[in-house]
C-alpha cells in the first residue's frame, strides 16, 4: 500500500456475534494519528449490524434517536463506547469552534474512527466564512452532518458571540448556514433553544426558525428550554428553565416540511414514544451518559426487529471495548481518559458502587492498563 493511495485496509471477520474491524493504517494517511508502532494492527470489536454510510444534504440521516453533543463528555472515546452499545443512534461530537479548526490542530479536533458513524460534527462560530471553511474540512474527514450550535449559554461562548446569544440575530445565523451549505454537500442543521432571557414566547422561536429556514436549513434540533444568559450557569440552564415541549410540538405542526428534533428532559422509552407522536426525532442528553447501558433498550426498541439480534451483556460490551482501549493506550492515551465514560455502565445494578470505586481508584495510575477494567468487572 503506497502513501499516495491514502487508503486504509479494512477486513471484517464475524466472530462470536461481534464484528472484528481490523485497521491497517498508512502512516501517510491524512487523518491518522501517530502510532507507537507504525505497523500495529488495531482490532476493534463492533456489533454485526455494520455502519451507516455518509449521506449528502440531498438525502436524510435517521434522526429518530440521537445522543446530544456534550462538552467534555462526547469525545471519541465516549462515542466508540456508545457505538458498541447502540449501532443505530446518531452520535454527535462535542462542540468545536470553527476558529479552533482553522487555527489549531485540526487533525486532533476532527479525527474520528469509522466505527463511530453515523456521526455529526457540531460547530460553534458566527463568521460565515470561517464556518464555511471549517465545514469543508469536516466534509473531507467524512462526517455525516454538520450542526451549528445556537444553544450553548456559557459566558465563554457568549464572549465569542456564538451559541444561544445568536438567537437575537437570526439573519446572521441564516447567512452562516447558507455559507456552510454552499461549501459542502452534507446536511447542515441547527441546534437551538426555545428562546433566551425575556425573548421566550413562541412567536420569537417561530420567527427565528422561519428566518433561518430561508437559508435552506431543513433540520432544527430544539432544546425545549430557554437559555438564561445572565445569572445561571450552563448546568443550571439545563434544569432551571421550565421545559416547553408544547413550543416544540407546535413548531412541527406549523412547519410540516421541516424536520424537528426535540431535546431536553428525556429519561425513558415512554418519554421518547410520547415525543415521537409530535416530532420527527428525539435527542437524548445526560441520561444516555450516566446510564449508557440504557441505550441497549433504545437499540432494541427502535432499530431492531424481533429475533434479529441478541442483546449484549455489560460484560460483552466491555470485552468488545478492550481492543479499542489497548490500541489507544499504545498510542500514548491514559486509561482514565476512557474509563471515565464507563463509570455508569452498571448504573442501578448490584455492585455498581464497587465498579465505580475500583475504576476511580485505579484508572488514573500511570501504568494502568486493560487489566484494571477486568479487575473492576470482577470487583463488581
Amino acid at each position: 500500500m503506497t502513501g499516495d493511495e491514502h487508503t486504509r485496509k479494512r477486513c471484517r471477520v464475524e466472530r462470536d456475534g461481534f464484528l472484528a474491524l481490523v485497521l491497517q493504517r498508512d502512516p501517510n494517511y491524512p487523518e491518522q494519528e501517530p502510532l507507537t508502532n507504525r505497523n500495529q494492527k488495531q482490532h476493534i470489536m463492533r456489533p454485526l449490524t455494520g455502519m451507516n454510510t455518509a449521506k449528502t444534504k440531498h438525502s436524510s440521516l435517521d434522526r429518530r434517536i440521537s445522543v446530544a453533543p456534550m462538552m467534555d463528555w462526547t469525545d471519541r472515546h465516549c462515542r466508540n463506547f456508545m457505538r458498541l452499545i447502540s449501532p443505530g443512534v446518531l452520535l454527535y461530537t462535542e462542540m468545536v469552534t470553527a476558529a479552533a479548526i482553522l487555527r489549531g490542530d485540526r487533525r486532533h479536533l476532527l479525527h474520528f474512527f469509522p466505527d463511530e458513524k453515523p456521526l455529526a460534527l457540531q460547530l460553534g462560530g458566527s463568521d460565515p466564512g470561517e464556518l464555511a471553511e471549517a465545514s469543508t474540512l469536516a466534509e473531507q474527514y467524512g462526517y455525516d452532518e454538520i450542526n451549528l450550535n445556537i444553544g450553548c449559554p456559557s459566558d465563554r461562548v457568549q464572549s465569542g458571540r456564538f451559541g444561544a446569544c445568536l438567537m437575537t440575530d437570526p439573519a446572521l445565523v441564516a447567512r452562516c448556514v447558507k455559507a456552510m451549505r454552499d461549501a459542502v454537500d452534507l446536511p447542515v442543521t441547527v441546534k437551538t433553544r426555545t428562546g433566551i432571557d425575556d425573548w421566550d414566547d413562541y412567536e420569537f422561536l417561530a420567527g427565528f426558525v422561519s428566518t433561518v429556514a430561508e437559508s435552506g436549513c431543513r433540520v432544527f434540533i430544539v432544546h425545549a428550554r430557554k437559555a438564561i444568559l445572565e445569572g445561571l450557569s450552563p448546568k443550571e440552564n439545563r434544569a432551571v428553565p421550565p421545559l416547553r415541549y408544547d413550543y416544540v410540538y407546535r413548531l412541527k405542526d406549523d412547519n410540516p416540511g421541516l424536520e424537528i428534533v426535540l431535546n431536553g428532559g428525556v429519561q425513558s422509552l415512554d418519554d421518547i414514544d410520547d415525543h415521537l407522536q409530535h416530532v420527527d426525532g428525539v435527542m437524548i442528553g445526560r441520561h444516555a451518559y450516566h446510564d449508557p447501558y440504557w441505550l441497549v433498550e433504545v437499540e432494541n426498541h427502535y432499530f431492531r426487529q424481533a429475533g434479529d439480534w441478541v442483546r449484549p451483556t455489560r460484560e460483552q460490551i466491555l470485552e468488545g471495548f478492550l481492543p479499542y482501549v489497548e490500541a489507544r493506550l499504545a498510542e500514548g492515551a491514559r486509561l482514565k481518559e476512557m474509563a471515565r465514560h464507563m463509570l455508569g455502565l452498571y448504573a442501578a445494578q448490584p455492585g455498581a458502587r464497587r465498579w465505580r470505586r475500583y475504576l476511580s481508584e485505579h484508572a488514573h495510575l500511570p501504568e494502568a492498563g486493560v487489566d484494571v477494567i477486568r479487575s473492576a468487572m470482577v470487583a463488581s
